[in-house]
Order: structure tokens, then C-alpha cells, then sequence
């Protein structure tokens, strides 16, 4: 909802800076994926600790994660001072690049917060203790909105800022995340239950535990991310219309496919839970129930996405109207009224049509978060990667830049309408691919922890 908030804003302010807001935080989640990954397995081993009853080596397993975000956070910070080389050499519009430069750079000094606040909140996912990982990110959302109104306009004595507003908004909130976790960490449970405060050293083995199961599921994360980082840059050369576009269409698809992570991450709880006390049978049929609830969250929102895109777009199409109300009355020559409302309308013309292709591939991704998050719990982590590979890059980022080379310029139409078609064709065979392997039970007899 983070960066839903921080889009819809966006297109307030104009149509090339939500252009530019997917290439360059999806660029910053490419760099961000693989430590990410790696730190959110970390729930596994809690749950799987925590079945096992071994409270102990749940919190040192959280320490461990927590000391690899630190040091990932500090060397993410780094792409920051080579922005402006990496969007030059990906070549969008120059109105578009510099704000993916402004933003990118600004969005990768808060890597080490958003890595630590994922650490952290693995003790409490891990163990079941869900309510408090959404009263964390809700309150945290609340924080970034109100900063991100503040910072991109403008507010009293803070200026307008814009793109850089935003990501310092985001990076401010995942702080705040951070400093409530921690505060929820001096609370009984986890000092006296399980001992998170005297488990603070550093474990070889632990360490190298989440390396081997989670260094895979990163990886596998990385390449997910990259390939749409990939497949969006590709978009971006077709043309600005068509990337903001595909921004929106991804946001708004967000709203759909976040609960479906959050009830991934539910399945790996429970599935981690059950292989620690040595009851697969459990688990799998915790995973199909996953599965149905998943599977409903998307057709529900898949019929919205067709029968009701005017409602989604409302939040869009509000801010980009009074914007250009606004520029009308103060004679601003970044254009007239009639010509920033006919721009976004295009635009929304446009969305509505890439929202049917959301609804047809939603259900098959619900089919890939749920699945896969039921084998990579037990840890699968290594079939994960690899076929996240040869889908993302065979089936994603080849098919797309062929397309792109063979149509070219002035089919900016037929090219978009391709694009989508590979993005849909890669999300089905994900889930179809996740589901065979599920279906075939290796991950029964799977565990990511030492036995007792």
C-alpha cells in the first residue's frame, strides 16, 4: 500500500512522474530482492523452530538475518551514486529519466531499513503472530502517506519535493517499522519465553542454514524481480503513455496480489509448523485452504478489474483533473485544462484494456504464491530458483525484447498489447509448474532445520 499511495500521489503531480516511479523502485527491488529474500526465509526457520520446540534457536535465527540486513542495507546504498549512468544506459525519455535518477537515488539510502524491518517481523510471522506484523505496516502506512502528501506538494514549512518526497516518505515509514518492532521485542514473550535479547551472538551454523535455504529463495526472488524490471524498462521504450500505463495497471493489481502474499505467508507459517512437529499431512491441507482463500481474493478482484475499472481509476483521474484545474487557474504553460484531462484519458483507455489481462492471469498467480510458498517453507528453495529462471528469462524478458524487435516503433499498440501477452503466459506457467510439484509431495519429506 506503500507505494500505491506513493503512485496514485504521483500521478497527481504529472504523467512522467508516475511514469517513472515503477522503472526506478523496480530497479531498487532488482538490487533489493536477493538480500530480501534471503532475510524473509528467516520466517521458516522460526516456524520450524517453533514447532520443534526450540525457542531459542528461533530468536538466534532472527538475530542472524538481522545482522545480514544491516551490512546488505549499507553496500545497497551504494547504486545511489550511479544512478544517473544506469538510466542513461537504459534510455528513457529524458523528462522520465531524471525523475527515475531523483527517485532511485534517494529510494536505495533506506535499504537497510526496509531489510531490517523484514528480519524483525519474521520472530512474529514466523510464530504466528500476524496481527501484530499488520498493526506494525498499517500504522507505518498511515506514516507514509501523510509524509508523502507533505513532502512530494509541499506542507506548511516542508517544501515540495516530488519524486525525492516520495522515496524519503517510504524510507521514513520503513524506519518508523523498524523502531516499532523493536519495541515490541522488549515485551514478555520475547524477552523471558525466548530469550531474543540473550541469543543476540553470532551463529556459524544458523548462518550458514539460511544461506543454503535462503540464498536459493532470494535468488529465486532476484530473478522474478529483475525480469520485471526487464520487461518494464522494455515497456518504457515504447513510449511514456504506455509505461504509465503499465505502472498503473501494476498498482493497481498490487491491491489483489498483496493479500494474496500476505496469505502466502500465512501457508509458510503453518507449513513450517507442521514439518517442525513432523505432520506434513497437516500442512497440506493448510495449503489448500490457502489456496481457496487465495484463489477467491483473485476472482473477486479479477471481476472488479473488468466489470468496475472506473472505480479504481477514480483516486487517478481525481488528482489529475484538479491538477490541471489548478494549472488553468494560474496560467501555468505545462498545459491547458481541456489538454492534461484528454492526456490522462488516453492514458485510462489504456489501463482498462491491460486490467483484463490482470483479471485473466490473477487466479495463476494466486496458483504461484500459494504453492510456492507451501514447498519453499519445507524447503524446496533450489526448484523454486530454477524455474523461476527459465520462466522469467524464457518465458518473460526473450519473448518481449524479440517482440519489441521485430514490431518496432509506430505499432506502439500491438507491441504494448504482445507484452502483456507474455506477461500473462509467464505468470500461468508459474502457477501450473507450482502446483505440479506440490501435487507430486517431495516437499513432505523436506526440512530446513537440523534434527534434534
Amino acid at each position: 500500500m506503500m507505494h500505491v499511495i506513493d503512485r496514485v500521489f504521483l500521478t497527481w503531480h504529472s504523467e512522467a512522474a508516475v511514469a517513472a516511479a515503477l522503472p526506478s523502485g523496480i530497479l531498487f527491488w532488482s538490487c533489493l530482492s536477493l538480500p530480501f529474500g534471503i532475510v524473509s526465509y528467516s520466517n521458516a526457520f522460526v516456524a520450524q523452530y517453533d514447532g520443534a520446540k526450540q525457542p531459542e534457536r528461533a530468536a538466534s535465527s532472527v538475530w542472524q538475518a538481522a545482522y545480514f540486513a544491516i551490512a546488505c542495507g549499507i553496500i545497497l546504498a551504494l547504486p545511489a551514486f550511479w544512478s544517473a549512468w544506469l538510466f542513461r544506459v537504459i534510455d528513457h525519455l529524458p523528462e522520465v529519466q531524471k525523475l527515475e535518477v531523483e527517485y532511485f537515488s534517494w529510494i536505495c539510502l533506506g535499504a537497510a531499513p526496509a531489510l531490517l524491518s523484514a528480519a524483525l517481523s519474521s520472530f512474529f510471522s514466523g510464530r504466528g503472530q500476524t496481527g501484530l506484523v499488520f498493526a506494525v505496516n498499517a500504522a507505518s502506512m498511515l506514516v507514509n502517506a501523510v509524509l508523502d502528501y507533505a513532502m512530494i506538494f509541499g506542507w506548511g514549512p516542508i517544501p515540495a519535493m516530488g519524486m525525492a518526497g516520495a522515496a524519503i516518505a517510504t524510507n521514513l515509514a520503513n524506519v518508523f517499522a523498524v523502531v516499532c518492532f523493536i519495541a515490541l521485542l522488549t515485551r514478555h514473550d520475547a524477552r523471558v519465553t525466548y530469550g531474543f535479547w540473550k541469543h543476540w551472538r553470532y551463529s556459524q551454523l544458523l548462518m550458514k542454514d539460511l544461506f543454503k535455504f535462503g540464498g536459493p529463495s532470494g535468488l529465486q526472488m532476484f530473478l522474478d524481480v529483475a525480469g520485471f524490471a526487464a520487461f518494464m524498462m522494455m515497456i518504457g521504450w515504447i513510449g511514456q503513455r504506455e509505461l504509465a500505463a503499465t505502472n498503473i495497471a501494476f498498482n493497481l493489481n498490487t491491491l489483489a496480489f498483496i493479500p494474496v502474499i500476505g496469505v502466502g505467508i500465512a501457508v509458510s507459517t503453518l507449513v513450517g509448523h507442521r514439518i517442525g512437529e513432523g505432520r506434513p499431512d497437516i500442512a497440506e491441507k493448510s495449503v489448500k485452504k490457502g489456496f481457496v482463500l487465495a484463489g477467491g481474493i483473485m476472482l473477486v478482484c479479477g471481476a472488479v478489474y473488468v466489470l468496475a475499472p472506473q472505480i479504481l481509476l477514480a483516486p487517478y483521474e481525481y488528482g489529475a483533473h484538479n491538477k490541471a484545474t489548478n494549472e488553468a487557474a494560474k496560467n501555468v504553460s505545462t498545459g491547458t485544462e481541456s489538454e492534461r484531462t484528454e492526456d490522462f484519458a488516453k492514458v485510462r483507455s489504456v489501463v482498462i484494456i491491460l486490467l483484463r489481462f490482470v483479471a485473466i492471469y490473477s487466479f495463476f498467480d494466486a496458483m504461484a504464491i500459494i504453492f510456492g510458498s507451501a514447498i519453499r517453507a519445507a524447503g524446496d528453495t533450489v526448484f523454486s530458483m530454477l524455474v523461476t529462471f527459465a520462466c522469467a528469462w524464457g518465458l518473460l524478458v526473450l519473448p518481449t525484447y524479440l517482440t519489441w524487435r521485430v514490431l518496432g516503433k509506430g505499432n506502439e499498440g500491438a507491441l504494448l498489447f504482445w507484452c502483456w501477452i507474455w506477461c500473462s503466459i509467464y505468470v500461468m506457467a508459474l502457477g501450473f509448474i507450482y502446483y505440479a510439484r506440490f501435487r507430486g509431495g517431495r516437499w513432505k519429506t523436506m526440512s530446513v532445520i537440523e534434527p534434534q
